[in-house]
């Protein structure tokens, strides 16, 4: 039986078998929770249809978090786990509450003492750190680049720095469809003596994780074009 507790359930990076990515324990505890925090109504059904095709999604109740949400809202979808009942709290893709809505909901169970439970599974900000070859002693998850030119150019030389005088990995996404101009920026603007780590379709049939000097991909026909994908650059 499912504590009370706001349980973090991670979801799968790709399509593919639910049992290559997530623990038995987690798709046997989904099933014994009625109330969930999702990032998208829809998607969130169709993952809690997979970890059990009998399941009754009408009986369960859904409050959708994202940036349409009205922030004096989230707080009250707390109010079935303040009744001793077990949440959920679903992201689109991967961990919920990293580069997450749900880190607001996260935030606010905190602060009213209630119980947080994380649950084990996929990251693509720490699978593809590990198996870029880079440190990870000292890195940041950036999110998106600024889509401003200046802004953009000024981002790419702070990481710069701070790759080469903190000895720190930078890692950083982009809107999918704008993959293959940001791989041909970085490998037009930034200096040689970075390496650069593309990470695609993590935990996925097309998983490829590549590290390369940066001026190196210049000369590499990849399409990364709508391709789930996560950068990671370091020296």
């Amino acid at each position: 039986m499912a504590e009370t507790a706001l349980y973090l359930i991670p979801v799968q990076l790709s399509d593919g078998d639910l049992s290559c990515v997530l623990p038995a324990s987690n798709i046997a505890l989904v099933n014994e929770i009625k109330y969930f925090i999702v990032e998208n109504v829809r998607s969130a059904r169709r993952f809690l249809k997979k970890c059990n095709r009998d399941i009754d999604i009408d009986s369960l109740t859904f409050y959708e978090l994202n940036r349409h949400t009205d922030p004096r809202a989230v707080s009250g979808y707390l109010a079935p786990l303040e009744a001793g009942n077990a949440m959920g709290v679903i992201s689109e893709a991967g961990c919920p509450a990293i580069a997450d809505p749900g880190a607001d909901v996260v935030a606010i169970a905190q602060r009213k003492g209630l119980r947080v439970k994380p649950l084990v599974g996929p990251s693509s900000v720490l699978m593809g750190l590990m198996g870029s070859g880079f440190n990870g002693q000292s890195f940041a998850f950036l999110g998106y680049l600024p889509i401003e030119a200046g802004q953009r150019a000024r981002k790419l030389k702070e990481m710069e720095r701070r790759i080469l005088k903190e000895d720190q990995t930078q890692i950083f996404i982009e809107t999918p469809y704008r993959n293959n101009s940001l791989l041909a920026e970085l490998a037009r603007v930034l200096p040689a003596s970075l390496k650069l780590c593309v990470a695609t379709d993590i935990t996925g049939p097309a998983e490829r994780i590549v590290t390369r000097p940066v001026k190196e991909w210049a000369r590499h026909q990849v399409d990364l074009n709508k391709v789930p994908t996560i950068f990671l650059l370091y020296k």
